[in-house]
C-alpha cells in the first residue's frame, strides 16, 4: 500500500469513526479494504474512497462529499486513525467482517440499500453487511 493510500485510509478511519472503540475503527477500515479486493469496486484505497465524487450524497463515504474540510483537527484522533489505517494494511482484521462490503451508522434511519444485503454484524454505532 503505497503512503497517499495509507493516508486516504486513516482519513476515512477519523472522519467516520474517530468516536467508536477501536474494533470500530478497525472495522470501517476493513470494509475499505474489503471494497478494494472485491471486482465490484475501484482497486486502490483512494478510488475506493473517493468513489462516487463529490457530489452531495453521491458518495460511498460520507466524508469525502459532505463539503466539509478532509484535514483532521483532533490529533490524538489523527494518530488513532494512522496507528488503525497500518494495522488493517497489516493485515489486521475482525473475522466476522470478511467479504463486508457495507456499513452504515445506527443513529441514522437505515438506507434503503440496507434491503438488499445480510446484516453481519454491529460494532459500536455501526452496522456492517455482506452482499449476497
Amino acid at each position: 500500500m503505497t503512503g497517499l493510500e495509507l493516508i486516504c485510509l486513516a482519513l476515512t478511519v477519523y472522519h467516520e469513526a474517530r468516536s467508536e472503540p477501536l474494533k470500530g475503527q478497525l472495522a470501517v477500515a476493513q470494509i475499505v479494504l474489503n471494497r478494494v479486493e472485491h471486482e465490484s469496486y475501484p482497486s486502490t484505497v483512494c478510488e475506493a474512497v473517493k468513489e462516487g465524487g463529490t457530489s452531495r450524497n453521491r458518495c460511498q463515504f460520507s466524508f469525502w462529499c459532505d463539503g466539509k474540510s478532509e484535514s483532521p483537527r483532533d490529533a490524538a484522533a489523527w494518530a488513532t486513525a494512522l496507528d488503525i489505517a497500518e494495522m488493517a494494511a497489516a493485515g489486521a482484521q475482525i473475522n466476522v467482517l470478511q467479504g463486508c462490503t457495507h456499513y452504515y451508522s445506527i443513529l441514522f434511519e437505515a438506507p434503503y440499500w440496507t434491503e438488499d444485503l445480510i446484516e453481519v454484524a454491529t460494532i459500536g454505532h455501526h452496522r456492517f453487511y455482506l452482499a449476497f
